[in-house]
């Protein structure tokens, strides 16, 4: 609207200049026309030559009008008659979103009525709404069928046959449904995400990443969770190779490492994929640098036994080099603790092992000095005291999706399907660190109430009891069982007669003979 006005004035200035410019330059206009000479005045001519054209102009206007007159009245109410159309259509809209069915259905009529149904695909989209609000699925089927038959309503249709098949349980006809709207149009997220799920369940690996690059150059997501995305897809199909092809393993897995550097499942496959190609130094140096920003305990697992012939005395060194690239830290601290387990050094470990649980006192901590005790001293006081200890502590953490805990990483939900929802995090409901007078103790406490070892112990034991001269007993382990026994000038007894009892029978005592003195079976 705006230019129509700037043309018009520019128009009109150019004529109030011309008219001027004329009458500052007088003359005279001389026209000899059937032998007779017509003298006039110069700007008379001009303004008379333009009053003839604005003439025609007006004449063929009014002439066009009358021509056309009976399509102009035509399409005037035709228009409204397709205004009332889409008001109807509108209205009928609004009233299915509120979940007024019959007020759609009477809009819908009425839109039928006013307005083709070939020309307005929407009217299928209201009778397929006021349908659902009815509970009438099948006629509401039937509408979505007719809108994915349509170029122009394809999508709306099938999203409407995806959610009735989702609601109906039938997957696998969902499953159809996305894949055709995300081969049509990938920029759909509905789709794309429902087709990336099923192709990562089927391990279509090739399928989802090729998905995942048509979404982001449709940028219907943005380049940090693509980037994620398409490191758990590498990080999945590197898993899937490993034993095949580990060069092809390794690539993924590094080439997952460029996109999420702190990914711990994709570092943990490439240290594997490395190990299998005998390159143990590369793979040693993934790991360090995973556990400086990351210390995880799969990691540090990885790397102590990073060689298979390494001894307890060198996987001990691998684990105290942690310690040092992460000092004062409870994984540390814990890895350090097992390698010297595993290398008899008790003392170092029962030590590191008490450092970890006063920085972080959780499950693992009292297990491992449960394990500790149980190989150093054996002694079974101690151990349960241990174990007390960690049934009250926090649950350490693990890799949870969906409230389901998995013993290790996996791309996908087995609950939900859902991709990436695996997090290393602590299991829901755990009580939030330790209390002296709560369910949970502090390790200090624990050491205080820690029962001496015992006098049975095993040769490890810390505390040794002589037995006292007043008491002399002297005890034999035949087969597992202990016997007092018996001074040296007894008299010698008589050998009791048998007189045919079953095998499990004791037999036939005398009523003046004491009884004997009862074994007893060492249970621990």
């Amino acid at each position: 609207m705006m230019i129509r006005l700037l043309v018009f004035a520019v128009i009109v200035l150019a004529l109030g200049y011309g008219f001027s410019w004329l009458a500052d330059r007088p003359g005279e206009l001389s026209l000899v026309w059937g032998g007779e000479l017509y003298e006039t005045k110069l700007i008379v001519a001009a303004s008379l030559l333009i009053a003839i054209v604005a003439a025609v102009m007006v004449g063929w206007w009014l002439l066009r009008t009358i021509w056309t007159s009976p399509q102009s009245v035509t399409r005037y109410f035709r228009a409204r008659k397709r205004d009332r159309g889409y008001q109807a259509l509108s209205t009928g809209l609004i009233a299915a979103g509120a979940g007024n069915a019959l007020f759609a259905r009477k809009m819908a009529a009425r839109s039928r009525g006013l307005i083709r149904v070939d020309q307005e695909p929407l009217i299928h989209l209201l009778e397929a709404q006021a349908a659902l609000i009815e509970g009438k699925h099948d006629e509401a089927r039937e509408k979505f069928e007719l809108m994915a038959n349509d170029p122009e309503t394809r999508e709306l249709g099938l999203r409407g046959l995806y959610l009735e098949a989702k609601r109906l349980g039938a997957t696998e006809a969902a499953q159809q449904y996305a894949e055709k709207a995300a081969d049509k149009a990938p920029y759909l997220r509905w789709a794309a995400e429902a087709t990336l799920e099923h192709r990562s369940q089927a391990g279509r690996w090739d399928d989802a990443i090729r998905l995942l690059d048509q979404q982001r150059a449709a940028r219907v997501i943005d380049k940090d969770e693509a980037d994620r995305l398409r490191a758990v897809l590498l990080t999945a199909r590197a898993n899937d190779r490993l034993e095949a092809d580990p060069a092809g393993a390794r690539d993924d897995a590094l080439h997952a490492l460029r996109l999420e550097a702190d990914f711990i499942p994709a570092v943990l496959t490439a240290a594997k994929a490395l190990f299998r190609e005998d390159k143990v130094r590369k793979a040693s140096g993934i790991l360090e640098e995973a556990w400086k920003t990351n210390p995880h305990p799969e990691v540090g697992r990885a790397y102590v036994r990073a060689r298979s012939g390494d001894s307890v005395i060198d996987r001990l060194k691998r684990a105290e080099r942690l310690e040092t690239l992460r000092p004062n830290n409870v994984e540390s601290l814990q890895v350090a603790a097992r390698a010297a387990l595993d290398a008899g050094d008790y003392s170092k470990a029962r030590d590191k092992a008490e450092a970890a649980a006063r920085i972080e006192p959780r499950e693992s901590a009292f297990l491992l000095l449960a394990d500790i005790e149980d190989a150093d001293t054996g002694d079974q006081g101690r151990i349960r005291h241990w174990m007390a200890q960690a049934l009250k502590a926090p649950r350490d953490p693990a890799w949870m999706a969906d409230g389901m805990i998995s013993d290790k990483w996996l791309p996908i939900s087995p609950v939900t399907g859902k991709l990436d929802a695996f997090e290393w995090k602590a299991p829901f409901g755990q009580i939030e660190g330790p209390v002296e007078d709560g369910t949970v103790v502090s390790v200090d406490a624990a050491l205080r109430t820690l029962p001496p070892v015992h006098a049975e112990a095993t040769p490890n034991a810390l505390i040794s009891i002589e037995p006292s001269p007043a008491k002399p007993r002297q005890t034999g382990e035949q087969n597992g069982v202990e016997t007092a026994a018996k001074p040296a000038d007894a008299p010698k007894k008589d050998p009791k007669p048998f007189f045919g009892g079953l095998p499990d029978d004791p037999g036939v005592r005398q009523a003046d003979t004491p009884p004997e003195p009862k074994n007893r079976l060492r249970l621990f």
